[in-house]
């Protein structure tokens, strides 16, 4: 899809190492995250970006894991961070979609690191013993 090609472009202008998927997303790290885009067409005109972040992964399952991606939620202005349980373990998963038909590679750009650096800022603090 053109949006995807584009989306991908514009991250490698920032150094951003995009690679593309088996089912055709595009896969890259970012600060430490590994985080998936992909467009998808909802209907006619309306077709959306949509971008996953893994922020930490196997972390204990305790309270304090959902005190600290509550108070990342309560601060993140792109997205939502959710807990993912596994048992006794989990992983913390920043989502976002957004309508991205018409933007140039500028507001592109823009709007991909906005969410990118809200998903590094989130990051940190989630790797300590929980």
């Amino acid at each position: 899809m053109e949006l995807k090609a584009s989306a991908g472009a514009v991250l490698s202008v920032y150094d951003v190492d995009v690679r593309v998927d088996n089912d055709g997303s595009l896969r890259f790290d970012y600060e430490g995250a590994l985080c998936s885009l992909d467009a998808v067409t909802l209907a006619p005109g309306l077709d959306v970006l949509t971008l996953t972040c893994v922020l930490a992964w196997d972390r204990p399952l305790k309270p304090q894991l959902h005190k600290r991606v509550a108070e990342r939620n309560a601060t993140l202005q792109f997205g939502s961070i959710v807990v993912v349980t596994r048992e006794k373990l989990a992983d913390v998963v920043l989502r976002y979609t957004f309508p991205a038909v018409g933007l140039n590679d500028g507001a592109l750009g823009t709007m991909l690191l906005l969410v990118l650096s809200g998903a590094g800022k989130a990051r940190q603090g989630l790797l300590v013993p929980a």
